[in-house]
């Protein structure tokens, strides 16, 4: 397995304090799909970065290659909405995890 960090970039700056209805209908799809892959293991961690006067989303996760993290950008439901999000995705050759996250409590 290897890790990478998906940088959701909205297709606004001042995203999501100037969101319109239909956007934040979609982040709902985009929210329940990233805690589904929280469930199944792929996701590390997930949320929000506020920044400056607008926002930014995070996704640690696992993943096979730059390939099947580049698939689990592209199921994301904000993505297929069409509104003008991207992911950055990058990858990082090592992650240090506190022992609970892990599953070693």
């Amino acid at each position: 397995m290897a890790y990478f960090f998906l940088r959701l970039v909205p297709p606004r700056p001042r995203f999501p304090h100037d969101a319109t209805g239909e956007e934040m209908a979609a982040m709902k799809h985009h929210v329940a799909y990233w805690h589904r892959n929280a469930e199944d293991g792929s996701a590390i961690a997930v949320g929000p970065v506020f920044e400056g006067e607008g926002a930014w989303g995070m996704a640690l996760v696992s993943a096979q290659d730059q390939q099947a993290a580049q698939a689990l950008a592209d199921a994301d439901p904000i993505i297929q909405s069409g509104h003008g999000f991207r992911f950055d995705i990058l990858p990082m050759p090592s992650i240090i995890l506190r022992p609970s996250a892990a599953g070693n409590e």
